[in-house]
């Protein structure tokens, strides 16, 4: 059994050594200002869908580089909280039957719907990184998603990912922040001399 103060520990480490995320926090900025890029093209919806997609699925490898940048650890075999990290990304695809058919049925709503998904992925991360703005993220990008998916007219949609990655610009200092205290605390949990 895992006494509360050595769990809460496994956990500053988890916010410490991989900072929080950011390397996939400012992938995904780069990767919803290419989506911004791509509805502000006079295509139809479905053709700014299928290329959203494409574009999305850079944010893992554009991450991989930026954790090299940043120094971030994805692997820390001695924590046994880590492979839940992945588990909570993994989560966000059983989202994407429902990203489908609005793919397929309402286009139009994608970009929408697309936000909607990544932000409210990000709620568990706020335990897991013990970094409240990740709530904070979870609630307002897709509110701010829907509101603007109800109120942009067609050739405006561009807004929605432009909103995302404001969003997750913010949220990417936020988690800065929440790294610097996390660390404080964290080294205050290391043995004398570490």
């Amino acid at each position: 059994m895992i006494r509360k103060q050595d769990f809460e520990a496994l956990r500053l480490e988890l916010s410490v050594k991989a900072k929080n995320g950011l390397d996939f926090i400012v992938a995904a900025t780069v990767v919803w200002v290419a989506i911004a890029f791509v509805w502000a093209q006079p295509n139809s919806a479905t053709q700014n869908s299928f290329i959203t997609f494409m574009v999305g699925a850079a944010v893992l490898p554009l991450a991989g580089l930026l954790s090299r940048a940043f120094g971030t650890t994805w692997k820390l075999p001695h924590n046994p909280l880590q492979p839940l990290g992945l588990w909570l990304n993994f989560a966000q695809l059983f989202y994407f039957p429902f990203l489908l058919f609005v793919f397929s049925r309402y286009p139009q709503h994608f970009i929408m719907t697309y936000g909607i998904i990544t932000g409210a992925h990000f709620f568990p991360y706020a335990w897991f990184y013990q970094a409240w703005p990740y709530a904070f993220m979870a609630g307002l990008i897709p509110v701010g998603c829907l509101v603007l998916g109800l109120r942009v007219a067609a050739p405006d949609l561009y807004l929605i990912p432009t909103f995302v990655a404001g969003a997750l610009l913010v949220l990417g200092g936020l988690l800065v922040l929440s790294y610097r205290r996390n660390r404080q605390a964290y080294l205050l949990t290391l043995p004398a001399g570490q």
